[in-house]
């Protein structure tokens, strides 16, 4: 008997011991962010309405035709008078290494600097981790390379260079580092996310090639994360659930958003009409595996019981489905704040209807697209900056992160606030100025004679119109 007794306590003394360990684990594989800053060009980058159609006009390859659709494109794109461009496509020549290179240098060493004199008590000598993501652009030595010579970090700092993964790929940077976060304790990691315009320039007249044109633009973002749970006191969030939904097994998936030559061998980028159906897909599967993690039990029980009801009330008067205008889950029970990638009005609109948001909950997305364009996979970035700077990100806020890249794959975050944060970052100088009364571009007001119909019976040179 004595010996079962001894037995049975050394059984649960070892489920406890195994029980706190994982606990304590699980505690240091904790993700918090400290901190992240946002590239703004200088005044001598930024391109309005002029300056896009002198740049648009310069392409010799264009008729009348591509013109009006460039047009219908610009005006409807969301996209206001004060984002940027690299200086080659301002100047309109082709890019050289030394643009190329110079435009990244720009963008995350200027952006690193300031996030290592905001976070004074972490030198680059005491990073751990760094993730670097440019999808269109990988030159040897690597950009990670590029960062270490410059801020002379350790030598055992463990490095990745992410590239092809398009404008969610700043989210899968973040499931990099919180992956390694398991294997790392008190590990410090920054990643930097910015996409590279100036080679990258369509020259040619494929329409579905030239809407990347119309709105990709300068940006990009530096952040620093820790499982240090010494400095959570420091941090600004901390990540909660990521779910990674790839659905490239499919061709007409795989196909809808690729680099490719089109008919006369100008490089550019194809977004085909599938994009569309392929962002429905992928993430209605991403939602279906992270709605249950992020949205509270009794919104999942009250939603379970109304469909049943909804069903069974349309089989009792033969009706059919009624094509998913019936019962939907409230997001916001589980949600604040939605940071919708701004890759374009129609992706934010598609986002916030699917969801059930009001204009209040897409308007951090939308003004990041006015301002700054589509800036790849740093757009999340400044709209969460958006909301910070107008004071809306309180302490036990929850945040959702949604993007889409190329692959295709759809990338969700949920982000928990841990403090009222109020920083005007990026936006400090013109944060009061929005939301502006219209978001219309003028482009229609200035160049809407371009539809007249008598102009289709001219052969014009554009270029010199506009010179």
């Amino acid at each position: 008997m004595e010996i079962f007794t001894t037995m049975c306590l050394l059984t649960l003394y070892y489920g406890f011991f195994c029980l706190c360990k994982l606990v304590l684990q699980k505690r240091d594989q904790s993700c918090y962010m400290l901190a992240y800053e946002c590239y703004k060009a200088k005044e001598d980058m930024k391109v309005n309405s002029d300056s896009c159609a002198k740049i648009v006009m310069q392409n010799k390859n264009l008729g009348l035709e591509e013109l009006r659709f460039l047009l219908k494109t610009i005006v409807n794109s969301g996209i206001g008078e004060e984002t940027s461009c690299p200086r080659n496509i301002i100047e309109c020549r082709n890019s050289t290494i030394e643009d190329e290179l110079h435009e990244m240098d720009g963008i995350i060493f200027d952006t690193l600097d300031k996030l290592f004199a905001r976070s004074t008590s972490i030198s680059p000598s005491q990073i751990d981790i760094l993730v670097v993501n440019v999808s269109m652009f990988s030159p040897a030595p690597s950009l990670t390379s590029r960062i270490i010579n410059r801020y002379k970090m350790r030598e055992d700092i463990k490095t990745f260079n992410l590239s092809g993964m398009g404008c969610s790929e700043s989210l899968i940077a973040i499931d990099v580092v919180q992956n390694l976060f398991k294997s790392y304790k008190n590990a410090n990691a920054i990643v930097v996310s910015t996409e590279s315009i100036a080679p990258n320039w369509y020259c040619g007249k494929e329409k579905s090639m030239m809407l990347t044109n119309c709105l990709f633009r300068s940006g990009g973002c530096s952040m620093l994360f820790t499982n240090n749970r010494d400095l959570k006191h420091r941090a600004m969030l901390k990540l909660k659930h990521l779910v990674r939904t790839h659905i490239g097994s499919s061709n007409e998936a795989y196909d809808c958003c690729i680099q490719a030559e089109d008919e006369s061998g100008y490089q550019g980028f194809r977004l085909t009409k599938y994009l569309t159906k392929a962002a429905a897909l992928a993430f209605t599967m991403n939602l279906q595996i992270l709605v249950p993690k992020m949205l509270p039990l009794r919104e999942i029980l009250r939603y379970l019981l109304a469909s049943l009801l909804h069903n069974l009330s349309n089989k009792s008067q033969n009706l059919e489905a009624d094509g998913g205008d019936g019962v939907k889950l409230n997001i916001k029970t589980g949600i604040e704040h939605f940071c919708i990638h701004p890759g374009g009005r129609a992706i934010i609109d598609g986002i916030g209807k699917s969801l059930g948001l009001s204009d209040y909950d897409v308007e951090p997305s939308r003004m990041a697209l006015y301002r700054f364009g589509n800036t790849s996979a740093a757009g999340f970035w400044y709209a969460l900056g958006y909301m910070e700077a107008k004071q809306r990100l309180k302490k036990g806020n929850r945040i959702l992160m949604s993007g889409f890249g190329a692959g295709f794959k759809c990338n969700n975050i949920v982000w928990e606030v841990l403090k009222d944060l109020e920083d005007a970052n990026v936006w400090k100088d013109c944060i009061d100025s929005y939301p502006p009364e219209t978001l219309v571009n003028p482009f229609m007001e200035k160049y809407g004679w371009l539809n007249d119909e008598y102009l289709s019976f001219l052969r014009l040179d554009f270029s010199q119109i506009f010179a």
